[in-house]
């Protein structure tokens, strides 16, 4: 991913845009106030290196990072040389959890419009809700349901 631009601060937030430059797809990082803020105090330089890279430095790099044991077969290759990040974006599994409580299409999309720092507690109720009701898909009617119940 390479950054292609980056805006603001702007009443807050930072604006940062990267692109994949093989599939041209575009991911558009967004921070709020306390974010950034953070950024400001870190001194963190987001996008690319203002130095060239100096001699060795990935070979130091990968001397630090422990490696893998193979064992048994190898997972075979893809074939030809496809985009790296193809595989990070749009194509994500459908998520079980161990209690064997799934997410519809539909309610999944409606969970993400919740707040990201609020998310995790809202859909582990929902999930404890539909447990205890015995549900075995969380729908939007479910998702009502707990609403309604759970006052929120």
């Amino acid at each position: 991913m390479r950054l292609e631009g980056a805006r603001g601060p702007h009443e807050g937030s930072l604006e940062a845009t990267f692109g994949c430059p093989r599939c041209g797809h575009k991911i558009v990082l967004l921070t709020n106030p306390w974010e950034t803020q953070l950024v400001k105090v870190l001194g963190v330089k987001i996008g690319g290196r203002a130095t060239p890279t100096s001699p060795y430095e990935q070979v130091l790099g990968n001397l630090a990072v422990p490696r893998e044991e193979v064992t048994g077969n190898p997972s075979p290759e893809p074939s030809g040389p496809g985009c790296p990040f193809a595989g990070m974006f749009g194509q994500e599994e459908v998520q079980v959890p161990e209690d064997g409580i799934g997410w519809t299409d539909e309610a999944r999309l409606r969970i993400e419009r919740i707040p990201s720092f609020i998310r995790p507690m809202v859909q582990k109720a929902i999930e404890r809700y539909a447990k205890e009701q015995g549900h075995r898909a969380i729908t939007d009617a479910v998702m009502d349901e707990a609403r309604s119940r759970l006052g929120m």
